[in-house]
């Protein structure tokens, strides 16, 4: 039972991992809101070194790791805002470089919400489920790149799923037993291309590919809502994180995003969860699971009129999700080159290197050619994912 407003609240640590980013700055928002609920444990960002020392001294972190800013910049920067805020006492534990990340993971606080975008994300989850706590899971490549070893090391029930589409999924799931699962049904926006024939994105430009109609997201994950990649990704996500086939997780396109996303029983009847498009709903219901946090975001205005429409995918248009399903089925280090092939081509076409078309292509061909890979080691499923990533810019002459 989800507690009452009038009910004792458990004070839970939360270790933020990719803290400046849209995820953890949304989760921050929710901590500030509910210090009674949560406090920040540790910090762990990339280079926006201004915000990450803001955040540090705004919420008294213990620990600050800083992937890509030497230590002593780090600590120069949270003296200063310390310093300002009438703080000068403060002094946290820095650590800083590439595992910086997973030193945060691993800190032992009660939850860990992984909100960094990639692959490098799978050491720092590995970390937080090392040490028992539960993860919140934002970091969706780290679950795909490394499904057998991250499923192996979890606990029942210690990864909850923060996307907003399946933590719809978890909360549909509540209301019937694994046998009455009939299907997920994963809905999509369509991106901003939805609608448009394959020939007509030919020469779409980054800009437009980052003009999504309903949601506020990073470069890379805007770009992967666009051809649909971030679909495909979610469709094994689902199949990991819930044991159900593949042939029973559909994706149906959703346009208004209300409906994050439905679970059909074999009865015939539907659960969905629905709420406006916003994340913080599913970020404070992940550090909060199973209860809720009252006021997490607002509701949707019943009292006015609105229409939900829902439309099938255009596979020949957006072929990302058809050939995710092929890797994911392949399973072993297939999902690792699907994503990493993926994030050279997002890069190589924001640079303007290949067209937008040239992403799912070039994915496609990359996944072709591989013959896979130890999917049962860290060091396996990184060593595929680095072939995958010299073989698409081998492949697109860069």
């Amino acid at each position: 039972m989800a507690a009452g407003e009038n009910e004792r609240v458990t004070t839970r640590s939360v270790a933020v991992l990719g803290s400046t980013g849209s995820i953890g700055t949304q989760a921050l928002d929710v901590i500030a809101r509910n210090p009674d609920r949560f406090t920040v444990a540790a910090l762990a960002a990339g280079g926006n070194l201004d915000l990450l020392a803001r955040q540090a001294v705004e919420f008294a972190v213990p620990l600050v790791a800083a992937a890509s800013v030497p230590a002593e910049q780090v600590r120069t920067a949270i003296g200063s805002y310390a310093a300002a805020a009438g703080q000068a006492a403060y002094e946290p534990e820095i650590v800083a470089g590439e595992e910086a990340a997973t030193r945060a993971a691993g800190c032992a606080a009660d939850v860990v919400l992984n909100g960094i975008t990639g692959s490098i994300g799978l050491r720092p989850t590995l970390a937080a489920l090392a040490a028992g706590s539960t993860l919140a899971l934002a970091n969706k490549e780290s679950l795909i790149v490394g499904g057998p070893l991250v499923k192996a090391a979890a606990a029942p029930g210690q990864i909850v799923p923060v996307d907003s589409e399946h933590s719809a999924l978890a909360q549909c799931l509540r209301g019937g037993s694994a046998p009455e699962v009939r299907r997920l049904v994963l809905t999509a926006s369509g991106g901003p291309f939805r609608g448009r024939s394959r020939e007509s994105l030919r020469e779409v430009t980054p800009r437009e590919a980052l003009a999504h109609p309903t949601w506020d997201m990073g470069k890379v994950v805007t770009t992967n809502s666009a051809t649909l990649v971030n679909k495909g990704l979610e469709v094994i996500e689902a199949h990991l994180l819930f044991d159900i086939p593949f042939e029973k997780i559909a994706v149906v396109v959703h346009p208004q995003s209300i409906v994050h996303s439905m679970v059909e029983f074999t009865d015939g009847s539907t659960l969905a969860q629905v709420s406006p498009p916003s994340m913080l709903i599913p970020i404070a219901l992940g550090m909060a699971w199973p209860d809720r946090v009252p006021n997490a975001a607002p509701a949707c205005d019943w009292s006015q009129a609105s229409t939900w429409e829902f439309f099938p995918l255009d596979d020949a248009a957006f072929p990302a999700v058809r050939l995710a399903r092929q890797v994911g089925m392949a399973g072993g280090t297939f999902p690792a080159v699907y994503n990493a092939a993926n994030e050279v081509c997002v890069d190589a076409f924001h640079d303007g290197l290949i067209g937008f078309l040239d992403i799912v292509d070039t994915v496609a061909r990359v996944v072709d050619v591989h013959s896979g890979g130890d999917a049962g080691t860290v060091d396996g499923v990184l060593a595929a994912d680095g072939w995958a990533r010299h073989t698409a810019r081998e492949m697109l002459g860069l």
